[in-house]
């Protein structure tokens, strides 16, 4: 069973003008295209093993030395795009009141929550992705990972997560990633955060 590139679940140009509608066609046609079909030509290498990639991500010892990090890339690239896209949305939305209860138990408060999350992904050199998680005990933390790699790899349960590989923004806001950043906050589809992150503390 091949991994299939998801639709967006929004036309190319609704996030306009937070994130342009070229930038969104080269990202989801293209990039995260070149990740499903790569993961699909590794995965072929070792049927045995499987294709569900968070199954094989928590754990990346089990992956074949020989594909192992392909599979992080590509594999990760794909787990990252996919809920990347879903956590977007063209309307104008709030964190739920127990979601919104659990960020300002963490961090203080939602301003806290936003600077630290920022800092994060300003902060992350080179290509990589900011996130809000849910770790241990069902805490709440701020992470961030480079490349590709998921936070499943850490064990975390990823529920926001923002893409600062310079493809996901540079046509729009060129080298100026804390403009892409502020950009971000006004696109979250907070319904989909919320509902992850009850799944995650319901385990």
């Amino acid at each position: 069973m091949a991994i299939i590139l998801p639709d967006l679940p929004y036309a190319y140009d609704a996030l306009e003008p937070y994130i342009d509608t070229e930038t969104m066609t080269l990202h989801h046609d293209k990039h995260h295209a070149t990740y499903v079909a790569n993961v699909n030509a590794v995965l072929e290498k070792h049927p045995e093993i499987g294709d569900n990639l968070e199954v094989l991500l928590a754990d990346v010892e089990q992956i074949p030395a020989d594909i192992r990090q392909a599979v992080i890339n590509n594999g990760g690239g794909h787990l990252n795009h996919a809920l990347f896209w879903e956590l977007l949305s063209p309307q104008k939305t709030e964190p739920t009141a127990e979601l919104a209860q659990a960020i300002d138990e963490a961090f203080g408060s939602f301003e806290e929550f936003k600077t630290t999350f920022s800092t994060a992904a300003a902060t992350r050199f080179g290509s990589g992705w900011a996130w809000l998680v849910v770790g241990a005990g069902g805490k709440l933390e701020v992470i961030s990972t480079a490349n590709q790699d998921s936070p499943i790899m850490q064990g975390k349960f990823p529920i926001l997560g923002l893409d600062v590989w310079e493809h996901a923004y540079y046509l729009s806001y060129r080298n100026v990633r804390p403009d892409y950043i502020k950009a971000f906050f006004e696109v979250i589809n907070w319904p989909k955060v919320a509902e992850l992150y009850q799944q995650a503390t319901s385990v």
